[in-house]
């Protein structure tokens, strides 16, 4: 089995937190690094979303936003991809007599 490096986030538009770190906003979606599109196959130079390696990719289906946040929208593929559903082994297992 494979192990894949953790998800980190492509976004449409970045903001400077406190501190002045780049932080994402507007579209997020996930992004593995050394791969030039989304997990869910939106390719990063065409759509112009910016790679933010630095953070996680930490997003759940049940994430609510505010009009406080300064994310948009996560894309429902890419929580989709990185849920742990696909982690699971599927080994077969022969029980016999």
């Amino acid at each position: 089995m494979r192990s894949h490096s953790p998800a980190a986030v492509a976004a449409s538009s970045e903001w400077r937190d406190g501190a002045g770190v780049r932080q994402p906003g507007g579209e997020v979606h996930a992004w593995r690094s050394g791969q030039n599109q989304t997990l869910c196959g939106v390719p990063l130079s065409r759509s112009r979303l910016r790679r933010f390696p630095h953070v996680p990719f930490d997003y759940r289906s049940t994430d609510q936003l505010t009009a406080a946040d300064e994310v948009g929208w996560i894309c429902p593929r890419c929580v989709a991809a990185t849920s742990g559903r696909e982690r699971r082994r599927r080994d077969r297992v022969f029980h016999r007599p």
